[in-house]
């Protein structure tokens, strides 16, 4: 036993990282990569069962719980923001340095890159076969809009930056709130599950139009993923 803890601890110093900024980068990236994986798992569900394993809200309770666990997951290293507005924000009141913000932002995109990779290989060979051998982007075969978001058919330039401005606005008031001290507190340890109240919440009543993202990393990353993957350029058209 004694041999196995030091062996443990040898490793452990081995491949500990010591700059606390990449140590809260991976984090970040590992708390993203949770949101998008478990998000986006479920978009797929619902679009390659074609209704019959999920609906609507079920993505919704996804994604809530996702941020959850997302948070949960990276909160005690880097602050579980798991999103670039999130960074942003708390930058721009002075709560973190603005060091932190292109590297956050960079690490968040790559855990996005990640997730949406995952489920890529997950749901592999049912999106080949929901796409009819083709990765499509718009159509009645599209499987694009399981790792990004995309707008109704409806929506004009215009209502849907007014759209995203609000979903993120909402956002980032709502978790400003909960983590600000001189607020009424949120009991510790429940903050993340709070926030992921709030997403849950948001894509209840603000996911019609465009899907939601509210969250750059969460789309960007997708997004060059399945430029990469197969989809092409035609993912930012």
């Amino acid at each position: 036993m004694g041999r196995q803890k030091a062996i443990l601890e040898k490793m452990a110093r081995i491949f500990q990282v010591r700059n606390v900024l990449i140590r809260q980068a991976l984090a970040e990236c590992l708390g993203t990569l949770i949101l998008v994986m478990f998000g986006c798992g479920s978009v797929a569900q619902l679009i390659l069962s074609r209704g019959s394993h999920g609906m609507f809200l079920t993505v919704n309770f996804a994604f809530g719980f996702a941020a959850t666990l997302g948070i949960l997951v990276c909160g005690q290293v880097s602050g579980g923001h798991i999103n670039p507005t999130v960074t942003f924000a708390l930058c721009l009141l002075g709560r973190e340095p603005w060091r932190k913000f292109p590297v956050y932002f960079l690490a968040q995109t790559l855990g996005a890159f990640l997730g949406s990779g995952i489920i890529f290989g997950m749901y592999f060979d049912a999106i080949w076969d929901y796409g009819q051998g083709s990765l499509v982007v718009v159509g009645d075969n599209a499987t694009a809009g399981i790792f990004a978001t995309y707008p109704s058919k409806h929506l004009t330039l215009l209502n849907g930056f007014f759209d995203q401005m609000i979903g993120t606005a909402a956002l980032i008031v709502c978790i400003l709130a909960i983590v600000d001290p001189y607020n009424n507190p949120i009991p510790q340890g429940l903050e993340a599950f709070t926030v992921g109240f709030v997403v849950l919440v948001i894509g209840q009543s603000m996911g019609f139009n465009s899907g939601y993202a509210v969250n750059p990393a969460r789309d960007l990353g997708p997004r060059i993923f399945t430029a990469i993957a197969g989809w092409g350029s035609e993912v930012f058209s």
